[in-house]
């Protein structure tokens, strides 16, 4: 065969992909938002079409026409997929609830009119009514996985904004202000790895060895859902064997797994619902009160002012959470149980903690503590009988550390320390704003019902990304919750 006869084969074969790349061109149309105003104006065959009419009904109120979209340039010879097609589509995937990718392409494949109205570039082709080729239209359920792992979290974290700011317009005109009361909880996520499978062949040993990262995942960590200080009644009442076992800190009775944990602030409105106003993924090593100043900075962004009351779990029971909604504008406190650690205390109208002859203890010097989670002033509060002078007298309680100086307590030196000891748990306004926390159980368990405890996927950002719009989604059900009902008020 001659040289000749080879290049003719070589450009014959190459005609079909230059048409394919020629067609692929992303058509300008339309996004979701513009579609939604003005639904008679589109084609028969999108009219026609349940599931396309669905979706645009759902999703159309978000702001599509200012979502963050990446450069569409040209690599290797083909356009890259816009992201606002594909997010919208994991929307729908989550709202089906399908598990894995191929089922979303399998779906927008026997639904072509869905295919046009989320905006993928389309390729035309004569041998369908509607005008394209959807098969040819879509990117392979492969790449649809590679862009949730790539895509990033702030472009969805815009679509959380955006429905935030949807239900404040909404509920602003029933005389509503959003966000005034809230509350935090994490919600714990497993690694989809066979270490967190109890029937699979794996020693107890290695399960629990954080050292060891599973093959599986490589972002995940070991953290514990539940502590269990004391055994079981059964285990108190049977015969101790003549072995005592060795102390350790991963008791049998704990429950620890791989994997994350999605924090989320929400807020309750009586008669209107529950909604999410920020999230945040984390590795489940990551302790409760790391997600507090990263998530309260989202809602005063998104809300425009800070939340006058918070609801909290125990594991928020930490000085700076007070402090943070201490105000001498308004009476605004957080809601927390108060832990056993540090025992009681008492404090006079200095701030000064009483010693437990009720005397106040004086400020000896302070210091930057940098060995928390939180880096923060504390003091050092001694004897008021040895300093700032020696008075002469006995400890009136004969104090065990009278003789090596007396008494000393090491606190914050914040107002939240005060508060977290004067905060009057019994009250009824205390009360009141605890019952905030149902927000989160509700909120978490309509994630639940998403998919968020046992995702399919094995990659941090994947998992953050997934977790975003599991909350993009709840408040759009919201939104559409609240409308119906203020469209039934009126009838």
């Amino acid at each position: 065969m001659t040289s000749f006869s080879i290049i003719s084969q070589f450009h014959h074969f190459r005609q079909p992909w230059r048409a394919f790349a020629r067609h692929t061109v992303p058509k300008k149309r339309s996004n979701l938002h513009q579609l939604a105003q003005h639904p008679q104006q589109l084609p028969r065959f999108v009219r026609e079409s349940t599931a396309a009419m669905r979706y645009l009904h759902l999703l159309g109120p978000l702001a599509w026409d200012q979502f963050p979209e990446r450069n569409l340039g040209h690599k290797k010879g083909f356009p890259a997929v816009p992201y606002a097609p594909f997010v919208a589509a994991c929307l729908v995937k989550l709202d089906r609830q399908m598990v894995y990718m191929s089922q979303l392409r399998q779906y927008l494949v026997d639904n072509p009119a869905l295919v046009w109205i989320l905006g993928f570039p389309v390729v035309p082709s004569t041998c369908f009514s509607w005008g394209f080729d959807v098969e040819a239209s879509l990117p392979t359920h492969r790449h649809f996985t590679r862009m949730l792992r790539e895509i990033p979290n702030p472009v969805l974290q815009f679509l959380l904004d955006s429905s935030v700011a949807l239900l404040q317009a909404e509920l602003q005109a029933v005389g509503v202000i959003l966000g005034q009361a809230i509350s935090i909880d994490t919600k714990h996520i497993l690694a989809n790895v066979q270490e967190n499978n109890p029937k699979a062949y794996v020693k107890v040993s290695d399960r629990l060895d954080k050292t060891r990262q599973p093959k599986g995942d490589p972002d995940c960590k070991l953290g514990c859902k539940r502590k269990r200080n004391q055994p079981p009644a059964e285990e108190q009442a049977a015969t101790p064997s003549k072995k005592s076992p060795r102390p350790t800190n991963l008791s049998p009775n704990d429950e620890y797994f791989w994997g994350y944990a999605s924090g989320v602030v929400a807020t309750k409105v009586p008669d209107w619902g529950e909604f999410a106003l920020a999230e945040l993924t984390l590795s489940f090593d990551q302790p409760d009160v790391a997600y507090f100043y990263p998530l309260m900075a989202h809602v005063e962004r998104r809300l425009g002012f800070r939340p006058k009351f918070g609801a909290f779990d125990a594991a928020f029971d930490a000085f700076y959470i007070y402090e943070y909604f201490h105000s001498e504008v308004h009476d605004g406190f957080a809601a927390v149980p108060l832990t056993g650690r540090g025992g009681k205390r008492q404090f006079d109208e200095n701030g000064w903690p009483l010693c437990q002859a009720g005397l106040p203890m004086p400020l000896k010097y302070t210091f930057w503590s940098k060995v928390t989670l939180f880096e923060h002033e504390r003091g050092r509060y001694v004897c008021p009988l040895r300093f700032p002078q020696a008075t002469g007298q006995s400890c009136p309680v004969n104090h065990k550390q009278w003789a090596k100086g007396g008494c000393i307590s090491t606190l914050p030196t914040s107002v939240g320390t005060r508060i977290r000891y004067q905060l009057d748990r019994h009250s009824e306004a205390y009360k009141q704003v605890y019952k905030q926390r149902t927000a989160n159980e509700r909120i978490n368990s309509q994630a639940e019902a998403l998919g968020i405890e046992r995702p399919k996927i094995r990659n941090f950002q994947a998992i953050a990304n997934q977790n975003t719009l599991i909350y993009v989604l709840i408040n759009l059900r919201g939104l559409h919750r609240i409308r119906r009902k203020k469209a039934d008020r009126q009838m």
